[in-house]
């Protein structure tokens, strides 16, 4: 999908969302060089880059890498940001760690899709080096409700952002479908509606792990959360590790 028309959305949302962020710099600092897929706005790679990882980010939504670039610029960080898609992408090299972070795997909607993205991470991963990516548990609110979920923004000029949804769940295709409208008053009253589609294929955790040791990956760990919690019914995340085997294996 283009995501450039979600941007703006996105960052309102996800500006100051950081509960990945210990998980992939702890990934990172054993690690002499990251790529990060599906960097978007930077969130995670400036963090990274922030705390001395030498930092490659893949994006295919041009708007996400203009904002990306524009905040690497201001903090005079060393961040490498590339065009590209997951699917076909070629950076001529190898990396010790490949993360995928905050459900970017998801827009991947076909079996042969995700097989041509795992097929080029483990391209791209050295002998013995690690995979990471986050997804989250498909446990879905009411189906065709609109809702509030707490997401309220206030900008300086006076004027507030209300962000409500509406979600569709394909369980044959494992597609769920969210409507966002979001509502811009302005000091004045007046009203303006934005609206977007965002589409999502989930996982289960068992389809993961074949599809993971079906492209080669050895050592797969599934987790509940960001600190290695089992996964269970009540967690929120699918937290994945695997990692290509050696040279030597």
């Amino acid at each position: 999908m283009n995501y450039d028309p979600l941007t703006p959305l996105y960052e309102l949302q996800y500006l100051t969302y950081r509960d990945d962020l210990h998980f992939y710099a702890k990934l990172a600092e054993g690690a002499q060089s990251v790529l990060e897929l599906g960097s978007g706005t930077g969130r995670v790679s400036l963090h990274l880059a922030r705390r001395g990882a030498r930092v490659t980010g893949l994006e295919l939504s041009p708007e996400m890498l203009t904002r990306a670039r524009s905040k690497a610029a201001a903090e005079h960080l060393d961040l490498e940001l590339v065009q590209g898609d997951m699917r076909n992408f070629d950076l001529e090299r190898t990396f010790p760690l490949v993360i995928v972070p905050f459900n970017a795997f998801m827009h991947l909607y076909t079996p042969a899709d995700q097989g041509k993205a795992l097929e080029r991470i483990y391209a791209h991963l050295e002998p013995g080096g690690t995979l990471a990516l986050d997804l989250y548990v498909p446990n879905f609110g009411l189906e065709g409700v609109l809702r509030h979920e707490g997401e309220t923004f206030f900008d300086p000029d006076g004027s507030r952002t209300d962000v409500f949804v509406l979600q569709r769940i394909d369980r044959v295709k494992q597609m769920a479908y969210t409507q966002y409208f979001v509502d811009t008053a302005d000091f004045d009253g007046r009203l303006e509606r934005g609206f977007h589609t965002l589409e999502q294929r989930y996982f289960t955790r068992f389809e993961l792990e074949w599809m993971l040791k079906s492209t080669g990956f050895e050592s797969i760990k599934i987790s509940g959360s960001f600190e290695g919690a089992p996964l269970d019914s009540s967690s929120y995340f699918m937290v994945v590790q695997a990692r290509r085997p050696s040279s030597s294996s």
